[in-house]
């Protein structure tokens, strides 16, 4: 029961940390982080999920934080929907992460048991595990990109124009999120979760997975 409420206590401890890190860097980079053509660099960590369930809910309350402080607010339409996008491509990210937590257990035992001294033939097959790893990590990241991308981009222009925009300007918008959120989630959460990946914290995640 001790050890239960332990690790409870630790995934909100880690989930706050993550929330007041997103909130941090999105209001730190306010400027590029609200507009309809936006790079919120804080979705970097929208990559965490793969690794760590914490981040979930973590990524979550920092978006919803976020938005509520945006110093140009786009209403309360903005605030749910974005948040909840968050939120749902959150979860889904934990769940097709699954095959990669899966992946690095095995290579994890694989390299313990092949014991200190290895063969070229280990060699080969870590490396061969490295190259099956990169596209589990590549395809458990694309809720964030693809979601914000439908979700956000559709709603915005219907928040900052006056009138109904036309079908372009949707998909522009669209596009635009797409290749931002690809951008910041490739480009910067990529790297951070291989980064993490073989942490003592990760172990712990993966290893009974």
């Amino acid at each position: 029961m001790k050890a239960r409420s332990f690790h409870a206590l630790s995934a909100l401890i880690q989930s706050a940390l993550i929330a007041a890190l997103y909130l941090v860097l999105t209001v730190a980079t306010s400027f590029m982080s609200f507009q309809a053509v936006q790079l919120r660099l804080a979705e970097a960590l929208t990559a965490l999920p793969a690794l760590f369930p914490s981040a979930i809910l973590g990524v979550f309350v920092g978006c919803l934080l976020s938005n509520l402080l945006n110093p140009s607010p786009l209403g309360i339409v903005d605030i749910i929907a974005g948040s909840a996008t968050t939120l749902v491509a959150a979860y889904l990210t934990w769940a097709l992460g699954n095959p990669l937590r899966q992946a690095l257990a095995r290579r994890l035992r694989e390299e313990n048991a092949s014991g200190v001294v290895e063969s070229n033939s280990v060699k080969r097959n870590r490396v061969l595990a490295r190259k099956r790893i990169f596209p589990l990590t590549l395809f458990a990241l694309l809720p964030p990109v693809v979601l914000n991308a439908l979700v956000v981009g559709f709603y915005i222009p219907f928040l900052i124009s006056e009138n109904t925009p036309d079908i372009w300007l949707i998909i522009g918008t669209m596009g635009s999120i797409f290749l931002s959120q690809a951008l910041v989630v490739y480009g910067l959460g990529l790297p951070l979760i291989k980064t993490l990946e073989l942490t003592p914290w990760a172990k712990r995640i993966y290893l009974v997975d």
